[in-house]
């Protein structure tokens, strides 16, 4: 049984992971699929943006029980493999070179908290629930973390890294874990929203915008830092998409990525 459908229409391109009876929840094929999936839609040069969403009550439950039961007599050396292969399919998503938009419809908890935290966007039903769960199980959230804690700080990291208590959507979204609340009912016009802006924008900007956020994120301002900024705009500036954007501005005209 496939973890996951891929369809791409109009430039946007849809991972939804399909397994509600199992509530989403990871299994090392389920991983394979989503890793391959990312990296197939962030090839593709028809895929503008892409939207991860999921069937069913639940957005993703963390680990499949089968599968952590098989983890539970792994060596250290397998377990390090194991490991690393969830840490590649978070690495790929996060590094995608298109827009990512999470669209949450449900409960998020443990390893699920990981995907939602590498997209670029997140927008979470106010029915969805929050958890990191894996010290209640005498594990810690390690693969994920990096991503995590860029997505909802420090501070709120201390507090949920070690209650592993349950928390709302609200409080998603008060600690910047999600950008968005709405009833379930409003999460398409959130997306569809968001979608239109990335569809208006220049193509090569976007990517190269996306770029510098991961390139600058959590850096010390540092000379080399400024001088990576100063040769990025250069770039940017006098590529053909920044010269035509700066020009349809200025003539007061659409520039040419978008219909005439």
């Amino acid at each position: 049984m496939t973890a996951l459908t891929l369809t791409v229409d109009g430039g946007i391109a849809r991972v939804t992971l399909a397994q509600p009876a199992i509530r989403n929840a990871f299994s090392d094929a389920a991983i394979a699929e989503i890793t391959a999936a990312f990296l197939q839609v962030g090839e593709r040069a028809d895929v503008r943006a892409v939207v991860l969403a999921a069937e069913g009550p639940a957005f993703c439950a963390g680990a499949d029980l089968n599968w952590m039961r098989r983890m539970a007599d792994y060596s250290r050396d397998e377990n390090r493999v194991d490991a690393g292969l969830l840490a590649e399919m978070l690495r790929v998503i996060y590094e995608c070179p298109k827009p990512t938009i999470a669209r949450v419809q449900g409960d998020v908890y443990a390893g699920g908290m990981g995907l939602v935290a590498c997209c670029d966007m997140a927008v979470a039903a106010d029915t969805a629930g929050f958890c990191l769960s894996e010290v209640k199980i005498g594990l810690i959230p390690a693969t994920i973390s990096p991503y995590v804690i860029r997505a909802m700080g420090a501070r709120a990291a201390h507090r949920y890294f070690l209650t592993g208590e349950r928390f709302s959507a609200q409080e998603a979204h008060r600690i910047g874990y999600v950008h968005e609340v709405v009833d379930a009912d409003g999460l398409d016009a959130v997306v569809d929203g968001w979608l239109k802006h990335l569809l208006s924008a220049g193509p090569a900007a976007v990517r190269a915008c996306k770029r510098l956020v991961l390139d600058m994120a959590e850096r010390e301002i540092s000379e080399q830092l400024i001088a990576a900024t100063v040769e990025s705009i250069a770039t940017i500036r006098a590529s053909s998409e920044g010269k035509e954007g700066v020009q349809a501005f200025l003539n007061k005209r659409k520039p040419n990525w978008l219909p005439g």
